[in-house]
């Protein structure tokens, strides 16, 4: 694939994985924080709601992976507010005896949106595989779910300089097939966690490569279409210059997405970037 791909033509997402956090009062008390913040931020265009303000709604995107009982508690106190929500994990059947399991079709009813899937956690903590990826990428979408699949690789692994064999690994075996829409997080796992950020330059080297490989594993539309976002220790303080990137499309949060003020912060560069992003084109 040659060129850049202008930024307008994908959707930017800020996106937050709380994993083991929060109970629903916590919850409650987080969405009322952040439509607070919201609702102060002059950059909006208060003639509308939050929920259909254009600039919001249609290129950037708010996004946060609840705990699975925090789901309904999502789905009743949302109201306008513009965040789309999703479970941090599902299984590939809707139903059945699996004990402990998240149904797709049941995440969707309560107003899911998306799916995070193959986090590098489930993959190193329970042990999925690749296939196990491409199965519930699969079961995502035929429950009308977008999956938001993970991949990155380890400490040792990039020291080995494996990156690109293992992203594209993970790549060919998840997507194998799909053609309906997915977004990608590219997640360093030596970054989660441990405090260490990719520098902006190494992880739009990381997001280059894996938007070239989509070219050549789907389509180069599909390539160009995808969101790419960024996992790994992201904050306020380092959003801005991963943000800058051209093949970087916004960010998967960890710690920084527990607290509403530091995640409208990463939310507001990513905001300010996409707009001055805007006026240069």
């Amino acid at each position: 694939m040659s060129g850049e791909t202008p930024i307008l033509k994908r959707i930017k997402y800020c996106a937050g994985n709380w994993k083991l956090n929060k109970t629903p009062d916590e919850t409650k008390a987080f969405i009322e924080e952040f439509r607070k913040l919201l609702s102060s931020d002059f950059s909006l265009n208060h003639n509308e709601s939050l929920k259909d303000n254009g600039a919001a709604a249609d290129q950037l995107k708010t996004l946060i992976f609840f705990l699975v009982y925090n789901l309904v508690t999502l789905h009743d106190s949302i109201g306008d507010l513009p965040i789309e929500f999703g479970p941090q994990n599902i299984y590939y059947e809707n139903s059945g005896a699996f004990t402990g399991e998240i149904s797709p079709s049941a995440a969707k009813s309560i107003g899911s949106t998306y799916a995070l899937i193959g986090h590098s956690e489930r993959r190193t903590l329970f042990n999925e595989t690749d296939e196990d990826c491409h199965k519930k990428v699969q079961a995502a979408i035929a429950a009308g779910l977008t999956p938001m699949l993970c991949i990155g690789e380890s400490l040792a692994q990039r020291e080995s300089n494996q990156t690109q064999e293992v992203v594209l690994k993970q790549l060919k075996v998840a997507l194998m097939g799909i053609t309906s829409e997915f977004v990608v997080a590219y997640e360093p796992v030596w970054a989660i966690g441990t405090g260490k950020v990719a520098t902006p330059e190494q992880a739009e080297d990381v997001h280059k490569f894996i938007r070239e490989q989509l070219g050549k594993i789907i389509s180069s539309k599909v390539a160009e279409s995808t969101s790419i976002l960024y996992g790994g220790s992201v904050k306020a303080d380092n959003a801005k210059g991963l943000a800058e990137k051209p093949n970087i499309d916004g960010f998967l949060i960890g710690g920084a997405s527990l607290n509403p003020a530091d995640f409208y912060k990463v939310r507001g560069n990513l905001f300010k970037t996409q707009r001055a992003n805007e006026s240069k084109i």
